[in-house]
C-alpha cells in the first residue's frame, strides 16, 4: 500500500497506470519472522508449493493465479509473488513497522492492516511483480476472477469470482475505506473463516477495466502490504 488515494469515498474507480510496486520483503532485522510466517523470496512464483507463503494461499485464488500465470507467460510476461499469506506475527511486525515509519497508527492503517483484518493473514490475497505483471492483470484478471483492491496498492490482488462474467468491482481508496477493516461484509469473494487453513501459529501445512494502474507515490512507496 503506499500512494496517496483520491478524494475521500467508499470506494474509487477502477485504477489506470502501474508506476509503482513493493519491494519484496526479505525478513532482514525481523527477528525469529521468516520463511515460516510467510516471507518470500525474490522471483518466488505460484508454482513455489514448498513456500508457506504460497503454500498458505486460498486453493480457489491459487488455481486462478495459476491459469493467469500461464497464460501472462504465452504473452511473454512472468508473473511473481512478492508476499501471499503471511501469519499473524509477520503482519503484526509489517504494521509496527508502517506505524514507525508514517507517524501514526491513523496514517499506517492506509497502508497495511491488521492481523486480525489482512486478507494477507486469512490467505486471500497476494501481492504481484514485477510491475509488467501487475500491468497484465489489470488488463486481463478480471477474466480468472483476480482483481486489485486498493488504490494505492495496485499490485494487491484478491479473488472476485463474480469479475469473469461482470467485471472488476471499483478499487477503494486505500484499506481504511474497506469495510472489512471495520469489521463490516465486503464484495463478494472467495472467503473462508480464518484458521481452516492455518495451524499452530497461524502457519499453514505444507507442502500445500483495461488500462494501467496507477499508484501515486507516497513516503516509503517501495513496500506493498496489507
Amino acid at each position: 500500500m503506499r500512494p496517496a488515494p483520491p478524494a475521500a469515498g467508499s470506494a474509487a474507480t477502477q485504477p489506470a497506470v502501474v508506476d509503482a510496486l513493493p519491494r519484496v520483503l526479505d525478513g532482514a532485522g525481523s527477528g525469529s519472522i521468516g520463511p515460516a510466517d510467510g516471507v518470500l523470496p525474490a522471483g518466488a512464483t505460484v508454482h513455489d508449493d514448498d513456500l508457506p507463503g504460497v503454500a498458505g494461499l486460498d486453493p480457489a485464488l491459487l488455481d486462478a493465479l495459476r491459469r493467469a500465470t500461464a497464460d501472462a507467460a504465452a504473452d511473454g510476461v512472468r508473473l511473481e509473488v512478492n508476499s501471499g499469506w503471511r501469519s499473524p506475527a509477520y503482519q503484526e511486525q509489517l504494521l509496527r513497522e508502517a506505524v514507525a515509519e508514517h507517524g501514526s497508527a491513523a496514517e499506517a492503517a492506509r497502508w497495511v492492516a491488521t492481523a486480525e483484518t489482512s486478507a494477507h493473514v486469512s490467505g486471500d490475497a497476494v501481492d504481484v511483480g514485477p510491475p509488467a505483471a501487475a500491468q497484465w492483470l489489470a488488463e486481463h484478471g478480471a477474466r480468472y476472477g483476480l482483481c486489485p483492491v486498493y488504490r494505492n496498492e495496485p499490485w494487491h490482488v484478491e479473488l472476485r469470482p463474480d469479475a469473469v462474467d461482470g467485471g472488476c468491482p471499483p478499487v477503494y481508496a486505500d484499506p481504511t475505506q474497506d469495510p472489512r477493516m471495520h469489521g463490516r461484509p465486503g464484495p463478494s469473494r472467495n472467503r473462508r473463516p480464518v484458521g481452516r487453513r492455518a495451524r499452530a501459529g497461524g502457519r499453514p501445512d505444507l507442502p500445500v477495466r483495461a488500462g494501467r494502474v496507477s499508484a501515486p507515490r507516497a513516503r516509503g512507496a517501495s513496500r506493498g502490504r496489507p
